[in-house]
């Protein structure tokens, strides 16, 4: 379960006498007491507000959900990281104040007409008022412990992180802005993939991104991607997995097709853990894996390691 779906309510019945203080004398005795005191018991409800408690997807554990914002949405009893709104992403990362975001005029086109139960364009509008941004990628430049970077986070609440033209387009124009400012690119990723959507448009994101990136990379730039929970698909299949280096959280769901889709394809039981961060890092297919409470002491570590990355 990810942190914005909601528990169902709890609720809590609260004994209330409304014939209290009202000067009925002492009551009768036995039987006829207990009758009286229930006929003038009237019982209230009183409901817990949603989402105060959440379920930790990996060992059940209920957990107080200021405790669990406290703890940077990492699960106190078994260490699971939650899947964070893009926009907490941001305000977790960087410095206080160094936020400057780029590109939030793009949006996405409906240039298929594509109609399931309703149109994708007015899905669209649905999320943008929903989410309070206008695609799944929020791009722009700020600092870590003082090091100016680019940054582009995949938000898995504006319909699963999907990649279409416009996530594809904001990717590639942040690896541009990476060369242009001779700055690290920082990239985060939580997505289901290419956006069906918009069709060969959206896979045509795969080879944009990538060669966005190669281009980067020689003009001697330096790119870091970060794998979140969860990253499948597209995005895994490109530019998720060509950065100079590569991290993940722990637990991390990280594959192309879901375990499910392999596993009826190839008709045999997959190995435990199969496609987690841990099993990838096992594989050589990632670098390391960071706990989010070191994500950004490690980071700026990393960042002065490829200082010299331009000098080329």
């Amino acid at each position: 379960m990810t942190e914005d779906e909601d528990i169902p309510k709890v609720e809590e019945e609260v004994l209330d006498d409304e014939f209290a203080g009202e000067g009925l004398g002492p009551a009768p005795d036995g039987a006829v007491a207990g009758e009286e005191r229930r006929q003038r018991q009237r019982w209230k409800k009183r409901e817990v507000p949603e989402g105060l408690w959440l379920k930790c997807e990996s060992c059940s554990q209920m957990i107080y959900r200021k405790e669990l914002e406290e703890k940077g949405m990492v699960c106190p009893a078994c260490d699971f990281h939650f899947t964070l709104p893009g926009r907490d992403r941001v305000a977790m990362l960087l410095d206080e104040g160094s936020f400057e975001e780029h590109y939030t005029d793009l949006r996405a086109l409906d240039r298929l007409h594509f109609k399931d139960q309703i149109s994708y364009s007015e899905k669209v509008k649905k999320t943008e008022k929903r989410t309070g941004q206008k695609e799944a990628l929020i791009c722009g430049t700020g600092r870590i412990e003082g090091r100016p970077v680019v940054l582009a986070v995949l938000d898995f609440s504006f319909m699963g992180g999907s990649m279409g033209e416009v996530v594809g387009e904001k990717v590639s124009l942040a690896a541009d802005m990476a060369r242009k400012r001779r700055e690290p690119l920082l990239i985060f990723t939580s997505s289901g993939g290419a956006r069906m959507h918009e069709g060969l448009l959206s896979l045509m994101q795969m080879a944009k991104t990538s060669a966005a990136l190669a281009t980067l990379n020689e003009a001697g730039g330096f790119s870091i991607c970060v794998l979140t929970n969860p990253t499948t698909g597209g995005v895994t299949a490109s530019f998720a997995s060509v950065c100079d280096i590569t991290l993940a959280e722990p637990g991390a769901l990280i594959g192309f097709a879901g375990p499910r889709v392999i596993a009826t394809t190839l008709k045999q039981e997959l190995p435990p853990g199969f496609q987690r961060a841990e099993f990838l890092l096992e594989k050589g297919q990632i670098d390391s894996i960071v706990r989010r409470a070191n994500l950004r002491a490690t980071l700026a570590r990393l960042i002065d390691f490829g200082k010299g990355a331009f000098a080329k």
